[in-house]
């Protein structure tokens, strides 16, 4: 039997959550079973709703999405949150996900991202969409000389995350530095960096190295 997820939404624009409604709709695995435009009492109505997943604006009325979080990580998640906003700075993302949050998305990437953030998110992991994950990574290795701009095979068996890890782990990055600037957790990274191993046959992380310099992922 198909298990469901119950999401809660909240959101400042009633417009937004009947958007998103509309899209979860069309996943039968997906129940939408409350939603606010307001922070105020946010904690008790989702706690109550028995939701899943919460997905949750920044900009909120009464108390705003990092207040609500705070509010979370004090009183114990009943729940995971996803942080759906219009902002894409860094310092917000990290604070959030400091607090407790499990994934990150901007609003003009939530139509054809939020399905996946659910999916990933319910299966362990963290979740960025790719606008800033790659913010994120290009801040990390802006002005390392050895970074490349990957030219990629067609046939390339590596994911786009697992892309940037085999990079950074190449760039001497430690499990915890990747952690702390990917704003992951260090098994997520291991996880990868297991998988990757896994792919490539490597052995070692020498052998991630040698593969990353061979594909042109970083220069020698």
């Amino acid at each position: 039997m198909l298990k469901t997820t119950r999401i809660y939404l909240a959101d400042d624009h009633q417009i937004l959550i009947d958007g998103i409604k509309t899209l979860l709709h069309t996943n039968a695995s997906f129940e939408v079973v409350g939603f606010s435009i307001t922070g105020t009492d946010l904690y008790e109505e989702v706690l109550n709703s028995k939701a899943d997943i919460l997905i949750l604006d920044i900009n909120m009325p009464g108390k705003d999405g990092i207040q609500v979080i705070k509010e979370f990580s004090k009183k114990g998640f009943p729940c995971k949150i996803i942080v759906l906003s219009s902002h894409d700075d860094l310092r917000i993302i990290k604070e959030v996900m400091k607090l407790g949050s499990s994934g990150y998305l901007t609003k003009k990437c939530a139509g054809e991202n939020i399905i996946e953030a659910i999916q990933s998110i319910n299966s362990g992991e963290e979740y960025f969409c790719k606008h800033v994950r790659e913010k994120i990574f290009t801040t990390v290795t802006k002005g390392n000389p050895k970074m490349n701009k990957p030219e990629l095979p067609i046939n390339f068996i590596l994911t786009e995350r697992e892309l940037e890890i085999i990079i950074l782990i190449s760039l001497e990055f430690s499990g915890k530095e990747i952690s702390d600037h990917l704003f992951i957790s260090t098994n997520t990274v291991e996880t990868h960096r297991k998988n990757i191993m896994k792919k490539l046959d490597a052995k070692n992380s020498i052998s991630l190295v040698k593969y990353a310099i061979k594909n042109k992922l970083i220069k020698p």
